[in-house]
Formats: C-alpha cells, sequence, structure tokens
C-alpha cells in the first residue's frame, strides 16, 4: 500500500500518502507534487539517524521511535504554509490521526497492494535503508484506512500514471476551492 498527504494552508485541501514499503508512494507522490506544484516531503528524511541505524540493523521501530518520528513529520508539514505532498508509511491510525490533528484539511491517498506484491517490490529496490524483510512487520502493524474521513483508496496494482490521474481528479474539488 502506500500513502500520500497534501497540505495546503490556505485551503481545507491537504493530501498524504501512505502505505507499507514497496506500495509505489513516492513515485506516486514525486508526480502528484510536480502536477499540483507542491514541494514534496520524502517521510524516511525526516527519521532520526538512531531509527536508520536501528531498522539497518533489522530491528523494527518500537512506539517511542514512532511517536516521535510522527512528530517530526508532523511539523514538517505545518512548515509548509502553501501546502505539499508528504511520502510516510502512516500504518497506524493513531499516525494519521496525529497528522490530522496538525493538519486538519489532509488527504490521504493509501495504495493497495498484498503482502506478496510489496514484498515483491521491495525486493527489487537497491536504493532503500529498509529491508524487504519488514514489509511482513509493517502488514502486521497496518491498521488500514479505508472507513477514515479525507481518504481515497487506489488499487496499487495500477500504472503510476493511472493511480496520478485518480488522485489528482479526487483532489480537484478542494484544491480548486482554495
Amino acid at each position: 500500500m502506500i500513502g500520500h498527504a497534501f497540505a495546503r494552508a490556505d485551503s481545507p485541501a491537504a493530501c498524504r500518502g501512505d502505505g507499507v514499503a514497496g506500495c509505489g508512494k513516492t513515485l506516486v507522490a514525486a508526480q502528484l507534487a510536480e502536477r499540483l506544484g507542491l514541494p514534496l516531503l520524502e517521510g524516511d528524511d525526516l527519521h532520526p539517524d538512531s531509527d536508520i541505524e536501528k531498522v539497518r540493523r533489522g530491528a523494527a521501530l518500537d512506539a517511542h521511535d514512532r511517536e516521535d518520528w510522527t512528530g517530526r513529520v508532523a511539523e514538517a508539514l505545518r512548515a509548509q504554509p502553501a501546502g505539499a505532498v508528504l511520502v510516510w508509511p502512516a500504518l497506524r491510525r493513531s499516525e494519521r490521526d496525529a497528522l490530522r490533528a496538525a493538519v486538519p484539511a489532509l488527504r490521504f491517498a493509501y495504495l493497495a497492494l498484498s503482502p506478496h506484491q510489496a514484498m515483491e517490490r521491495a525486493a527489487a529496490r537497491t536504493d532503500q535503508f529498509y529491508p524487504p524483510s519488514h514489509v511482513g512487520r509493517q502488514f502486521e502493524a497496518l491498521e488500514p484506512p479505508r472507513d477514515e474521513p479525507g481518504v481515497q483508496v487506489l488499487d496499487g496494482t495500477e500504472h503510476v500514471d493511472r493511480l496520478v490521474a485518480q488522485a489528482l481528479r479526487w483532489l480537484a474539488p478542494a484544491f480548486n476551492n482554495a
């Protein structure tokens, strides 16, 4: 799965991307940011070094690690008064709710994939600190946002151009009212 968050301070519209590793969130978010003329925020860049080293050693982030990281992500979104597209897993509802509290108009594009599909994609990547072996852990922690407000569920197996077009159509009313 994937997630993207989009936020605009001058509008009730914001959107964020979330999902497990390998769901395609970075590629879709980069194209959305370009099309919307908004900066792209990469949640992995907001990890403290200690989190990155922990994951590289094969350990999972604990609740304290994730809470600190969520706070950093919320601050980064608030620091973009003209809006932004955020790439971030947001596996748990509590994490998404913390971002909603920081940016009430936040919108989430959720790219749904099966564990097998996500594992295959993550294993093919060579540019990430996150090991493919952690994808299963992410699915164990995942609380899908299907019944939450401001969420668009997309089929993560669709071509990226189709995913971007669907997300843009969904976001258009909010951004046109800005």
